[in-house]
């Protein structure tokens, strides 16, 4: 499961791997966690073209009482994300890519943990399948744009 993963590449080398126009001001993330805001890209029916976003990393979904939810909900499992309530609608009508470029995996050893940085030998981002929905009225100052990563059983 993804906690907390970097993006360093700079905002003209995203532009030119993703064919996305990501701002010149997108300052270098060497610890992203969950509730802060990510950098996205999602497709614009309207534009038909894909568009860059942050969006906030913890879905809340568009029922929820309160935003505070999208804490817990940082990952989607891919085995399981078409039929939970949470994800379900963002599953079939609201995908994205999360831009990354190194994630970060903790191993247990006794009492305590070992993180390991993956990440591509030469350093190249990559992007992470995500879900995004929106909490509150589109033209309310509060509305939320929220996502959730979507992972799955490590390979052996």
């Amino acid at each position: 499961m993804c906690g907390r993963f970097t993006l360093r590449t700079p905002a003209a080398a995203l532009t030119e791997r993703f064919s996305v126009d990501v701002p010149l001001e997108l300052a270098p993330r060497y610890n992203v966690a969950p509730t802060q805001p990510v950098a996205a890209f999602r497709y614009d029916p309207a534009e038909h073209q894909r568009r860059f976003v942050q969006l906030r990393w913890g879905l809340v979904p568009s029922w929820a009482q309160d935003p505070s939810i999208g804490a817990r909900m940082i990952n989607a499992r891919a085995e399981t994300v078409h039929e939970k309530p949470a994800f379900r609608t963002a599953f079939r009508r609201r995908r994205c890519l999360v831009l990354a470029d190194g994630y970060f995996e903790w191993q247990k050893t006794g009492r305590t943990k070992q993180p390991y940085y993956i990440h591509f030998a030469d350093g190249r981002p990559f992007a992470l399948a995500a879900l995004w929905e929106r909490w509150g009225a589109p033209e309310s100052a509060d509305a939320v744009e929220s996502c959730a990563i979507i992972t799955t059983r490590p390979t052996p």
